[in-house]
């Protein structure tokens, strides 16, 4: 069996930085996500990766990755999820079926995908699942509802399997950036007002951060010193305050 490292969301942003890095550390890859053209360009470009097109928000894609996986003798020791997109506007009026799209994407697809490389990795009391949030996890986001939602599952979801692994061989951690300059905002239409606005990580950084957290075993991530403090706001101010301070930023 050939051990891999499984990235999803792997035709842009974070997606191919995780790529990028881990193929430096000599990992094999396989990459995921919906555009071939992209993924066969990254896959090329790092020469050890293998890319899979496929769109994990459909029912039973993940289910069809694993068996792909299995078909071509590969063993995940390393699980990256990174699939996810978000969508900017009230809830009433944006699409229904886009917005289920995205809680199936998010946390339906991440959840299938770490139990289906988990019973595995404790077998072989060793591997790492890194699922990628946001500090949108932290708070409730009008304006955004559904994506900061499906992070704050991501978040605890991430925290209760770290624990639950911790003493079987197995790390887990949850990826939590701030602001990053990525498609992201392009793609949802997110271009928070104030000096929010005008903050942003390198992915780069970001990625660097989430592979040395995994590494340490760290349950939660959250690169930049600023993104730490708003990552801890929900300690001290009331949850009212913090919808409002939310709302505000959107444009």
């Amino acid at each position: 069996m050939t051990e891999v490292a499984l990235v999803t969301g792997a035709s842009a942003g974070l997606g191919v930085e995780f790529a990028r890095q881990l193929s430096a550390k000599g990992q094999r890859l396989v990459l995921v996500a919906r555009r071939k053209e992209r993924l066969d360009e990254l896959a090329t470009e790092l020469g050890n990766a293998r890319a899979v097109e496929m769109d994990l928000s459909l029912p039973g894609a993940a289910g069809r990755l694993m068996t792909d996986i299995a078909a071509h003798g590969e063993t995940v020791v390393l699980l990256v999820n990174n699939a996810g997109f978000g969508l900017t506007g009230r809830f009433a009026e944006l699409d229904g079926r886009r917005q289920r799209e995205m809680i199936d994407l998010n946390c339906g697809a991440l959840a299938e995908l770490a139990h289906g490389v988990l019973a595995g990795m404790i077998e072989r009391k060793s591997g790492g699942i890194l699922n990628v949030a946001s500090t949108a996890a932290f708070q409730p986001g009008p304006g955004m509802a559904v994506y900061f939602a499906t992070k704050a599952f991501v978040l605890s979801f991430s925290e209760a399997l770290h624990d639950e692994v911790k003493r079987r061989g197995v790390k887990v951690s949850c990826l939590c950036p701030g602001p990053t300059r990525t498609e992201f905002r392009q793609v949802s239409g997110f271009n928070p007002k104030g000096p929010i606005g005008k903050v942003s990580a390198d992915a780069a950084s970001v990625v660097a951060a989430g592979i040395k957290g995994l590494e340490r075993n760290q349950a939660v991530v959250v690169p930049g010193l600023s993104n730490k403090m708003i990552s801890q706001v929900h300690r001290l101010m009331p949850r009212a305050l913090m919808r409002r301070a939310a709302r505000m930023v959107r444009p």
